[in-house]
């Protein structure tokens, strides 16, 4: 494995809009350099928001699972009434409250916790949104049945996902080297199909799909809680 294959993995494990891993420390160690990093494809990342949009209302209760440090967060903010922003990092949440100043969005708040956190009431929420985030958790079927009970009757599930397997399923052996050194997250390597199939399976109804960008392969699903 070359430098620069590790570095352009890297890279496109670290270029989550918003993230959750299966643990905090990675994203706690690399929260400064990620807050400071521009998003490389901003015309995927534009036509991710605009669809987001699309599927948002006023009146929304919105929940935001691994928020990163909260930019989507407060970028979509004043599309609904309120948006909570979640991640298991310490370090991603302290950025993202240092981002509520006074000329932000009032009706943002941030929270350090995963999906499964009590203090996150089920069925409170009109959608969830989940940018970069499904391919980093370990268990994908409890975490999609999780958002799924969070979710009001007929609530979103609005989706953006890494699918390296679209590629090559190659793509294991780097990552594996990669988190024996602790330059890479837990990542699944997921197909786009396998990604709907467990989604149709915690009960949900695909609406709109695409790919944002094409490569490397993000797959955008917006899904209706059944």
């Amino acid at each position: 494995m070359t430098s620069s294959t590790t570095t352009a993995l890297s890279e496109t494990l670290m270029k989550r809009e918003t993230a959750m891993p299966a643990d905090a420390s990675f994203w706690d160690r690399n929260a400064e350099k990620y807050s400071k990093s521009p998003i490389k494809n901003m015309d995927a990342y534009r036509e991710t928001m605009d669809r987001t949009r699309a599927h948002l209302k006023p009146g929304d209760n919105v929940l935001e699972v691994g928020c990163g440090t909260g930019s989507t967060a407060l970028l979509l903010a004043p599309k609904v009434k309120h948006i909570t922003g979640s991640d298991i990092s310490a370090k991603m949440i302290e950025i993202a409250q240092g981002k509520v100043v006074d000329d932000k969005p009032k009706n943002v708040d941030f929270l350090q916790c995963t999906p499964f956190d009590e203090q996150l009431k089920d069925r409170s929420y009109d959608a969830v949104m989940a940018f970069s985030f499904l391919h980093l958790v370990e268990d994908l079927p409890a975490t999609l049945a999780r958002i799924h009970a969070l979710l009001k009757p007929g609530g979103l599930l609005i989706s953006k996902t890494v699918c390296l397997a679209e590629q090559t399923r190659l793509w294991g052996v780097p990552i594996a080297v990669m988190r024996c050194f602790g330059l890479a997250p837990y990542v699944n390597l997921l197909t786009a199909h396998a990604l709907e199939s467990a989604i149709t399976d915690a009960r949900f109804k695909i609406l709109e799909t695409g790919f944002y960008p094409a490569r490397p392969p993000a797959r955008f699903v917006v899904a209706k809680k059944m």
